[in-house]
């Protein structure tokens, strides 16, 4: 089980081709290869997260960051065995090579995907369904790695701005009911988030509910003053200041 053999086992053979795989780390870490679901135990759940987070990933980093309170060779030792393992039960998803670990290259992953989804969130965009499951899908959220909540904040911030982006996007489109749903659907996720508040407003106002829009706007108010002791912003402020008059925001 020495380093030749682990790469043989991790890496796809020559002329053979690599079924699909599927990666979701939204919520509970899940493995599909060819449509069937494929069990991993922990080590080596955290080593394919590991790399489908961080992208390619040295073998000396890898198990430094996977394994930071034991000595580098025992480290490197616990790397090795769940490389081996992985590539006993599903020998396309990781590739080793030349001191580096990689994705197989039909591996897709829900998180790589809701990346491009937000940095592409002005193309059309039909899959308003599967955006409003995101309120709840948190990185792994039963994991308390140290590495994994760096990149859980990331990913929770990748979330809501497509959630708030996507909204004011179907508002625009006259897509009220769409646009309406993510916009709460966003602000479910982070109660104090003022942006999501924004949201909320911004899409009553597009469809011309003015009492909706300056309901959203007391509940965003009194929530930040209970919570946070601050006011809202002048942004959020400014959405409706030409709608509602003075003394009613003085008293929200």
């Amino acid at each position: 089980m020495g380093d030749h053999g682990t790469e043989r086992a991790a890496q796809p053979r020559t002329g053979v081709q690599e079924p699909g795989a599927r990666v979701t780390l939204l919520g509970d870490f899940r493995l599909q290869v060819a449509g069937r679901s494929v069990e991993l135990g922990g080590s080596c759940r955290r080593v394919v997260a590991l790399v489908c987070l961080r992208g390619a990933v040295p073998r000396a980093r890898a198990a430094g960051t996977l394994w930071p309170s034991v000595a580098d060779q025992r480290a490197g030792a616990n790397l090795r065995t769940a490389l081996w393992r992985v590539g006993l039960v599903a020998p396309f998803v990781l590739r080793v090579d030349r001191g580096w670990v990689e994705l197989g290259l039909a591996v897709t992953v829900d998180v790589q995907d809701l990346t491009q989804r937000a940095l592409a969130v002005d193309e059309p965009d039909d899959e308003v369904t599967s955006l409003s499951r995101l309120a709840d899908a948190d990185l792994l959220p039963d994991w308390d790695d140290e590495w994994v909540a760096e990149d859980r904040e990331r990913v929770r911030q990748l979330r809501l701005h497509l959630l708030e982006a996507v909204a004011r996007r179907l508002a625009s489109e006259s897509r009220f009911a769409a646009a309406v749903n993510l916009a709460l659907t966003a602000l479910r996720a982070d109660p104090l988030r003022e942006s999501a508040h924004r949201t909320v407003i911004a899409v009553h106002l597009a469809e011309g509910n003015l009492a909706e829009a300056r309901r959203a706007f007391a509940a965003c108010r009194q929530l930040l003053r209970r919570e946070l002791g601050v006011e809202p912003s002048a942004a959020t402020a400014a959405l409706v200041a030409r709608l509602v008059p003075d003394r009613a925001l003085s008293s929200a």
